[in-house]
């Protein structure tokens, strides 16, 4: 348990910064989860248009540092291979 002032205040300033932490991944997964319904749907021209929101929300999850570099990355990757593979089939 915190003692000091300054240790209660950096413990209320770590719940307020993953209450807002927890609000920008949850985003992030909703619109993957757009795009992966799209992709299950079989509509390449909604999975293209879920794609194009929901890539800058995935970078804009890294750039505050809500998941790594590399991770937004990889998913943004492998969900453009998926709906990228929609159009060829």
């Amino acid at each position: 348990m915190a003692n000091t002032p300054s240790a209660k205040k950096a413990t209320r300033k770590i719940a307020a910064r993953t209450e807002v932490n927890k609000s920008r991944r949850s985003r992030m997964r909703t619109f993957i989860r757009k795009v992966e319904e799209a992709i299950a749907g079989g509509d390449h021209a909604a999975a293209m248009a879920a794609l194009k929101v929901a890539e800058p929300e995935i970078a804009r999850a890294s750039s505050k540092g809500i998941v790594h570099a590399n991770l937004a990355a990889r998913k943004v990757s492998r969900l453009n291979h998926r709906v990228k593979a929609l159009q060829a089939s």
